[in-house]
């Protein structure tokens, strides 16, 4: 495992896409917001590259991955946004690259794919954290989910319990292991390929966004049929963000599932597509209790 340096006011950062280009106004109020953080901020060359614009959009979007690992002067890498097809350049990104110039990579939703993948192939520890544009405008941002980022430059031990966010309990016991987990379409779409998480010996992470409460039980069941249960440590529910009439439907489903597991379990964990959205450490050590639920986890960032 590889933790990359802790920030410092006045540190490079660079802001990329490859989930796809962000709405321009919502990426400049996140990026002030990054500024007042004390941080120096640039754009990727290609943030705004869209499929029509150009039939080697992919190779564009790994070009500013590249770029930004590759710059001594950067310190940490935030990407701008979700979208879709960081699959297809995860089999194209220079691995020794990143092991051999670590620093800060983060963001979620459809980068959960990259996140598996940089760590699997780099040992790099990477963050699932809110994202500039997306998260950080000035619509959605929260107190709560811009401090987010003081991990990042203090290193400190996270404590998430019910005073940040109610968390139930499904599922008692005590869990301990590294954190991984994160979107779960994208972690069901990574299985059987090189980049699937590995969650043996860990706490798996899960959140959603607006899936009906059905397929949200086929991804669980394709997940456990998988093996993906067999040696997990526990599990954190996220955020799934159902319509509010399927919220009583997925509430059964996730009790059906995890209701008796010999893990422990909590839901209700503010992480992913919600606000506030807590960033963590992906493949630190991480503990799990339940009386009183609680997750500690360790720094992602070492000075």
């Amino acid at each position: 495992m590889i933790k990359p340096r802790a920030l410092q006011e006045g540190d490079r950062v660079a802001v990329i896409a490859p989930a796809g280009p962000p709405d321009r106004e919502h990426l400049s109020q996140g990026i002030r917001v990054l500024e007042k953080m004390g941080l120096e901020v640039i754009i990727g060359r290609h943030v705004f590259q869209t499929d029509e614009e150009h039939t080697t959009v992919d190779q564009k979007r790994l070009a500013d991955l590249h770029e930004a690992f590759n710059d001594p002067t950067i310190r940490g890498i935030f990407c701008a946004n979700g979208g879709f097809g960081t699959a297809k350049i995860a089999p194209m990104i220079d691995y020794e690259k990143i092991k051999n110039h670590p620093k800060i990579f983060w963001g979620y939703s459809d980068l959960t794919y990259l996140l598996h993948a940089i760590y699997n192939f780099s040992g790099l520890v990477t963050f699932h954290g809110p994202m500039v544009a997306s998260d950080l405008n000035d619509e959605q941002r929260t107190e709560e989910t811009a401090a987010s980022f003081s991990s990042l430059f203090t290193g400190e031990i996270m404590t998430y319990d019910s005073n940040r966010s109610i968390l139930n309990t499904l599922a008692h016991g005590k869990g301990e292991g590294r954190l991984v987990g994160g979107n779960l379409t994208l972690l069901t779409n990574g299985l059987g390929t090189p980049y699937q998480v590995d969650t043996r010996g860990a706490i798996l992470l899960l959140e959603e966004v607006a899936e009906p409460p059905f397929l949200i039980d086929l991804k669980l069941t394709h997940l456990q049929q998988a093996g993906v249960f067999d040696d997990v440590q526990g599990v954190v529910l996220g955020n799934f963000q159902v319509e509010t009439e399927e919220e009583s439907e997925l509430k059964k489903v996730l009790h059906r599932f995890f209701a008796g597991s010999p893990f422990p379990v909590v839901e209700k964990f503010h992480f992913g597509h919600c606000q506030p959205n807590y960033g963590v450490p992906f493949g630190v050590n991480a503990k799990l209790t339940t009386s009183p639920p609680q997750l500690v986890v360790d720094s992602g960032v070492k000075y």
